[in-house]
């Protein structure tokens, strides 16, 4: 276990946010230009979703609706326990509950690819279909914890049918939610044969620009530590044991569903991974009322550097223990 988080940490994508933390805390000038940072982001989904889609066709639907379907229904379901922990235990308001629910249901590109990578490197096999995961988990997360906003708003008067709508629109067709189910859809027209002509542009470049967006993610999650004296140690806590909770049952779940190892541990990384990049547009959105601060540093500041250093090894080694 332990060489498994010293390999972990050790690897590029890991170091390149270590850096990207120290420059932040050192206040160095280092800065991203918003175009280079949407463009590293675009080329990521892209490149994740074309790659899964000609994965889903080299496999075939027969093997993967089951788990998929069971990956949507996780989605849905999380924000469905986090939201009355958060209401309740943490005493935040509904409309901050149901938006960081949101997020925790939804799922983290970037803490993804860090696990197949992992993965790799220790040469543990997983279906190379696994992409299909995370194409489908996003949207049922974001949607469930805006219509819990929306209902608690609704309470005090507000009509919340068109803002639900909003939501459901920013969801299905949001920047990243769009490119990454619609490059899937792509891959699995193309195929195999698709892939050999772009695959110098998707394949071999993608561990340079990966490391360069999470220097960029190291930045940012610097600039939020402060953040930290805000949230309260409830959310800490939230932040690292909610992740490893999801992070079981999803490996559970990947199992049941009859997914390798491998795949029920991506699927574990998945469920335990928080986003931000997809939820936050959608919350800015739908649910304006909610505070910024808490659902974007519990996410970007405390679950995504610990699944990425820690994390993705735990999730590892609860797949073995299961599958033992």
């Amino acid at each position: 276990m332990i060489d498994a988080i010293q390999a972990n940490l050790l690897s590029p994508a890991v170091l390149f946010f270590a850096l990207g933390l120290i420059a932040a805390l050192t206040k160095s000038d280092l800065k991203f230009p918003e175009p280079l940072y949407v463009g590293l982001t675009i080329y990521l989904l892209v490149a994740i979703g074309f790659k899964g889609g000609v994965a889903i066709a080299e496999a075939g639907i027969a093997k993967v609706w089951l788990p998929a379907l069971a990956a949507m229904a996780l989605g849905a379901l999380i924000p469905l326990w986090t939201y009355p922990l958060l209401r309740f235990g943490g005493k935040l308001s509904a409309v901050d509950a149901a938006a960081i629910a949101a997020h925790y249901g939804s799922v983290s590109a970037v803490t993804f690819i860090a696990a197949t990578n992992y993965l790799k490197a220790i040469n543990q096999p997983f279906e190379s279909y696994a992409t299909a995961f995370l194409a489908v988990m996003e949207s049922p997360a974001i949607l469930v914890g805006v219509v819990l906003g929306k209902l608690a708003t609704k309470r005090a008067g507000e009509k919340s049918g068109a803002s639900i709508k909003t939501a459901m629109h920013e969801a299905l067709f949001g920047r990243s939610i769009f490119l990454l189910v619609g490059s899937l859809i792509v891959g699995s027209l193309c195929g195999e044969s698709g892939m050999a002509k772009v695959e110098a542009f998707f394949v071999t470049p993608f561990q340079g620009v990966l490391a360069l967006f999470l220097l960029e993610m190291g930045l940012v999650a610097g600039r939020r530590l402060g953040d930290l004296k805000k949230v309260g140690p409830f959310l800490l806590g939230f932040g690292i044991v909610v992740p490893l909770i999801n992070g079981a049952l999803g490996v559970y779940l990947g199992k049941l569903t009859g997914l390798e190892l491998g795949g029920a541990t991506l699927l574990g990384v998945l469920s335990a991974s928080a986003s931000y990049i997809a939820a936050p547009a959608a919350i800015r959105m739908s649910l304006p009322d909610a505070n910024p601060t808490l659902y974007l540093t519990s996410s970007l500041a405390i679950t995504f550097p610990f699944n990425i250093t820690l994390g993705i090894p735990i999730y590892l080694e609860i797949a073995r223990k299961l599958y033992s």
